[in-house]
C-alpha cells in the first residue's frame, strides 16, 4: 500500500499527515499481520495487530463471504467485514454479516454439549463431552437400523448448508428422516425444481438476462440471497426488464418494471397461459427444444398414430393447453389479458437471456404449489 507524505498538512498532534490509497479491504499479503489503531484509545495511537481469516456468514443459506479480524494478543474475534474476494457476495454483505459478532459474544451462547438431567421442560441440564454425545447417538441409531426401526430416526437442522451431504448419509443408512427450516418455507418450490432439473436451488444468470421474472417471496426478496440480488441489479443496469408476480408490493416489486399482483394460488395458470402464447406465436427456442425436450418419447407414448415430427408435437402441445388462454388466466389471477400477453411476448423475445425464480409464498402457501416451479420451466 503506497503512502504519500503531505508536508503541508500537519495532524493536531503535530505529526506529519499521510494519505493512503483507498481500498475495500486489507490486501491478502498482509492478512497475517494487519495493523489498525484502537479507536477507543484516541487521541493516543495504540496499534492492534490482527490475523484476518476468511469465513462465511450463515445467517441465511446464501453463505456470503466474511473476514474475521482476530486479535493476535487475545485470540478473540474483534469484528467481521465483507470479503471482496468471495465470488458470490464480493464483499457486499447485508447487515447480518457484520452483526455475526453479536452471536460470537452472546453471553447466553452455548459453548459445549449439554444433556438433560431433569424431566422434560424443567430446564435442568449438565455439561457433557462430545465423546458421550457421539457414542450415545451412534448406539441408538445403530440399534434402530439393526432392529429395522429406521422410521424412528430423524435428522433435524436449522438451515441445511451441506448441499445434499446429509441426504446421502441418511440414504446410505436407509433412513428417510431429514427435516429442516426449509422443509416448511421452501420445500414445495425445491421439490418442483428437483424433479425437473435435478437441483433444488437453480441459480439463474440474472446479470446477463434481458428479462427477469420473480414470483412471490423469492430468494432475493428482503435481505436473503443478496449475491443474486446484486446480479439482478446488474442485469437491470445493463437494460434487463424486471417483472414481479406477487400480491404484495414487496421491496423487489417496488423496483420492478412490471408488478403483477396475482391472486394467491393463480400463478401456475398465468405461467401456463404465457407458455401457450409463446408456442402459438412461435417465440420458443426450437433448437433447444428439439435437442433437450423428449418430444419423441411423448409422441410415441401418447400419440403413436400421429405424425412423429417436432412440428406436430408443437401443435399437440397447443391443443393440450388450449384452455389456458389469456382470458382464462386473467379471470383466475385478476391480471389484465393485455399484461399477460405483453409479459409472455417479452419472455419469448428474450430467448436464452430469460431468468426466473420462485421460492416461498406461491409454492408453499397453496395446495399443489410445487407446480409453480414446474410451470416456470415451460417458459
Amino acid at each position: 500500500m503506497t503512502e504519500i507524505p503531505l508536508e503541508q498538512h500537519v495532524a493536531p498532534s503535530g505529526e506529519q499527515m499521510t494519505v493512503r490509497e483507498l481500498a475495500s479491504c486489507p490486501p491478502p499479503e498482509r492478512w497475517n499481520d494487519w495493523v489498525e489503531y484502537d479507536a477507543k484509545a484516541w487521541p493516543r495511537k495504540v496499534e492492534r495487530h490482527y490475523e484476518i481469516i476468511p469465513t462465511i456468514c450463515f445467517n441465511c443459506e446464501a453463505a456470503c463471504g466474511l473476514m474475521a479480524y482476530v486479535d493476535k494478543e487475545t485470540g478473540r474475534v474483534k469484528k467481521f467485514e465483507g470479503n471482496p474476494y468471495h465470488p458470490g457476495s464480493r464483499g457486499r454483505n447485508c447487515a447480518k454479516g457484520p452483526a455475526t459478532i453479536n452471536q460470537v459474544n452472546d453471553p447466553e451462547r452455548i459453548l459445549y454439549p449439554l444433556k438433560r438431567v431433569g424431566k422434560r421442560g424443567e430446564g435442568k441440564w449438565e455439561r457433557t463431552t462430545w465423546e458421550e454425545v457421539l457414542d450415545t447417538f451412534a448406539n441408538k441409531i445403530r440399534a434402530a437400523i439393526v432392529e429395522n426401526r429406521r422410521d424412528e430416526v430423524m435428522y433435524h437442522v436449522g438451515r441445511p448448508g451441506h448441499d445434499g451431504y446429509m441426504e446421502r448419509v441418511l440414504g446410505a443408512w436407509g433412513i428417510d428422516g431429514h427435516n429442516s427450516h426449509t422443509n416448511v418455507c421452501s420445500s414445495a418450490a425445491r421439490f418442483g425444481y428437483q424433479i425437473w432439473c435435478g437441483a433444488d436451488r437453480p441459480s439463474p444468470d440474472y446479470a446477463n438476462a434481458r428479462f427477469i421474472l420473480l414470483i412471490s417471496s423469492h430468494l432475493e426478496t428482503g435481505h436473503y440471497f443478496n449475491p443474486q440480488a446484486q446480479r439482478i441489479i446488474e442485469g437491470k443496469m445493463m437494460g434487463a426488464k424486471l417483472a414481479v408476480m406477487d400480491p404484495r408490493l414487496s421491496n423487489t416489486a417496488s423496483m420492478a418494471d412490471y408488478w403483477l399482483p396475482t391472486w394467491p394460488g393463480s400463478e401456475a395458470a398465468v405461467l401456463l397461459a404465457m407458455a401457450r402464447i409463446i408456442l402459438v406465436e412461435r417465440l420458443y427456442n426450437g433448437e433447444y427444444m428439439r435437442r433437450w425436450v423428449n418430444w419423441q418419447d411423448y409422441l410415441a407414448a401418447e400419440h403413436s398414430g400421429e405424425e412423429q415430427t417436432f412440428e406436430r408435437f408443437i401443435e399437440l402441445m397447443i391443443d393440450l393447453y388450449a384452455e389456458y388462454t389469456p382470458a382464462f388466466a386473467a379471470k383466475e389471477s385478476g391480471l389484465t389479458e393485455e399484461s399477460i400477453v405483453d409479459i409472455a411476448r417479452q419472455i419469448g423475445h428474450a430467448g436464452t437471456a430469460f431468468a426466473a425464480h420462485t421460492w416461498r409464498a406461491a409454492s408453499a402457501g397453496n395446495l399443489g404449489g410445487w407446480q409453480v416451479a414446474r410451470a416456470i420451466w415451460f417458459l
